[in-house]
């Protein structure tokens, strides 16, 4: 293991500075996607340097287009395209969970695509049921091999009904990224809406797709004949922005999330100030900091868009070992993401998890013998010690730990950070964090 993936941190040095948020990660890879519909050029801008853009951009060029950088704009030209082995395409599947949203792209454009089975993060079973039926009901014709699915197209595909089980973002983005230009009109129920979403539908509404979200989580869609090129700039990393909130209450610091947007993190900050912070929201930032001596307790039960989003509750529950009292959180998500929680009982906190649903919301994984809630007593004294990154916002919590903990801590498998994090050792170290 390189000194790189090693994060060393000493705590108990109080975060206080600026940091600089752009381009979410969750939204940058699936508009990048979607500049595959067309042989047009494409560029998004405030795009941030992590590295699932990397990922997709040699995706981009394996599939035979061009993607190019230049400071925070990256071009794409999807002039000619073509198919890889499902091999080319085992070390982006292993990766990422974007080459499932190229098959729609490639099934207009080519009439044929592959998924070899994918990745990402280790925090849940998020298999690709959903994908593969939604572009069955749209006339792909599915042929399962060993460790791959191959689809192929005659003729066009064609608008469909179909109703997700689950709102999931993955595979709304799915639906979205076939139906633009199927034949005739497509109708999504139970869609996912979350504001990366949104920022999708922008993308494809410049590119000339008709998309209209109406009430009850329900997307219509008019499929066109070509879609066109786009200059498009992503909106702001909402999970970022939260992770950093969640250091500035912990340390009980002060930090300035530059291009972090109010609209975006609603119900953060409702979570975020019913804890005993408090923040102020200016054009172009929102400051985060304690508003008292101590961090209050929470309930946290995570939900779909406009829920509390799971991505934000690793970072915050470790904050919530230093609340007076006690927290409950109750994970509706993913069934598998308290995982993380082990390695801050070994650092000190005191934290027990159940499979029962400790809290009102419905949940699909209360009957299901899964670890998905957990009660958090604080507040405990952390100590320093050594942890290895289960997953990228676990990751972060643990950062979050090392950060408030006495002594130091050996962070193993850092380089995961990179991930989704553009430069956080620089951006530690400038607020103030003690870096080794």
């Amino acid at each position: 293991m390189s000194d790189h993936d090693i994060l060393r941190i000493t705590g108990g040095e109080a975060l206080t500075g600026d940091v600089l948020v752009r381009g979410a990660k969750n939204s940058i890879p699936k508009n990048m996607v979607a500049a595959l519909l067309t042989d047009e050029p494409c560029t998004i801008s405030n795009v941030a340097a992590v590295r699932d853009i990397e990922i997709v951009s040699g995706l981009i060029q394996l599939l035979g287009g061009s993607a190019d950088r230049d400071g925070d704009v990256v071009a794409i030209h999807a002039a000619n395209l073509h198919v890889p082995e499902a091999a080319e395409l085992e070390p982006f599947a292993r990766a990422s969970r974007i080459p499932v949203l190229v098959c729609g792209p490639l099934l207009h454009r080519l009439g044929e695509a592959v998924i070899h089975m994918p990745g990402g993060c280790a925090i849940g079973d998020r298999p690709v049921d959903m994908h593969v039926e939604a572009l069955r009901a749209f006339g792909a014709m599915i042929e399962e091999r060993p460790d791959e699915i191959h689809l192929t197209v005659q003729g066009r595909l064609h608008g469909a009904k179909f109703a997700l089980p689950y709102p999931s973002v993955g595979a709304t983005e799915q639906v979205l990224l076939t139906a633009v230009l199927a034949e005739g009109d497509t109708e999504l129920s139970n869609a996912a809406l979350e504001p990366e979403i949104l920022d999708l539908i922008a993308v494809l509404q410049k590119m000339g797709a008709i998309i209209s979200v109406q009430p009850s989580r329900v997307i219509r869609i008019t499929g066109v004949d070509r879609l066109r090129g786009f200059k498009h700039r992503s909106m702001p990393d909402r999970l970022e922005a939260a992770s950093w909130a969640a250091a500035a209450l912990a340390t009980d610091g002060r930090i300035s999330v530059l291009g972090a947007r109010q609209a975006d993190m609603m119900t953060f900050l409702n979570a975020f100030r019913g804890a005993g912070g408090e923040f102020e929201v200016d054009e172009d930032r929102i400051t985060f900091w304690r508003a008292s001596e101590r961090i209050e307790p929470l309930l946290i039960e995570t939900d779909v868009h406009p829920g509390f989003m799971t991505d934000w509750q690793p970072p915050l529950v470790t904050a919530l070992t230093q609340a007076n009292g006690i927290s409950t959180l109750h994970e509706t998500v993913y069934e598998d993401r308290l995982g993380y929680t082990k390695a801050l009982v070994a650092l000190g906190a005191q934290i027990q998890t159940f499979r029962q649903c400790l809290g009102p919301l419905p949940c699909r994984f209360g009957s299901r013998n899964h670890v998905h809630s957990a009660v958090i007593v604080g507040p405990t004294k952390l100590h320093g010690g050594e942890l290895t990154v289960p997953d990228l916002r676990g990751g972060f919590s643990y950062v979050v730990a090392a950060l408030t903990a006495n002594g130091t801590s050996d962070i193993h498998g850092a380089s995961l950070l990179d991930r989704g994090y553009e430069r956080f050792r620089e951006k530690l170290t400038s607020l103030g964090a003690h870096l080794h």
